[in-house]
């Protein structure tokens, strides 16, 4: 896949369909999220081929625990494998990892990959992977009003504002894509899809592919953003 100056600087992905896929053949959702991450690995390939700078994508949310705990359990379990065992690759391929939500409040020794990965991986400048893990974009935004209020601050901002987002570093996101056919954002990246462009596609996402991500980068390059001018 070429690299084009009219690609998107940053994607996010709201990666859904991992349950379905597996009712569908009859499998525990679990293998669902197993085929999942093996795509995860697919399109992040993908992103950095096409010189994508930024690939956020939504893991795990706020709500998501209320899921049936061995499923939370294996989804952990998962991450962890996913870290352990894409590592060297993200060395080799200058890919910085990164985390935002509340992932503080995830196991320890989920925790404790997490911060050895991004520790690893700092220096990666070709692209940065971003796990929305524990979630919620309306609590990002309840912690960043938390923290102006205790940081005193008379005269709000935007641009203060942004720098107390867990996306502070990080330009907005381009593009979002959901899979599975939902037609929702689910509670992800609210603030900075202020002027995001969408596409929500039905493909289930262990089914996504990078012919299909090429598609979508490719009407992406043929909208027009006048972000609210002519």
């Amino acid at each position: 896949m070429e690299k084009s100056k009219k690609n998107p600087k940053h994607i996010a992905i709201i990666m859904d369909g991992n349950g379905r896929w597996a009712k569908a053949r009859e499998l525990p959702r679990i293998e669902g999220h197993r085929a999942g991450a093996k795509t995860v690995k697919e399109i992040v390939t993908a992103a950095r081929e096409m010189g994508i700078k930024y690939l956020t994508l939504y893991a795990f949310s706020s709500e998501n625990w209320k899921r049936p705990k061995p499923e939370v359990n294996g989804l952990f379990r998962l991450l962890i494998e996913y870290c352990e065992n894409e590592l060297d690759t993200m060395l080799k391929n200058g890919i910085s990892f990164n985390v935002i939500g509340e992932w503080g409040k995830l196991p320890n020794n989920t925790r404790k990959v997490l911060r050895n990965t991004m520790g690893e991986t700092e220096k990666g400048k070709k692209m940065r992977l971003t796990l929305a893990l524990n979630y919620s974009a309306r609590k990002e935004i309840l912690i960043a009003v938390s923290n102006i209020l205790k940081d005193n601050v008379k005269r709000i901002s935007e641009k203060g504002f942004i720098k107390r987002l867990f996306t502070y570093d990080m330009p907005d996101p381009d593009l979002i894509i959901r899979t599975s056919g939902e037609l929702r954002l689910s509670n992800f990246l609210l603030w900075q899809a202020a002027y995001s462009e969408f596409f929500f596609t039905k493909t289930l996402w262990p089914d996504f592919s990078k012919d299909e991500f090429s598609k979508i980068i490719e009407d992406f390059a043929g909208r027009e953003r006048r972000y609210g001018g002519i």
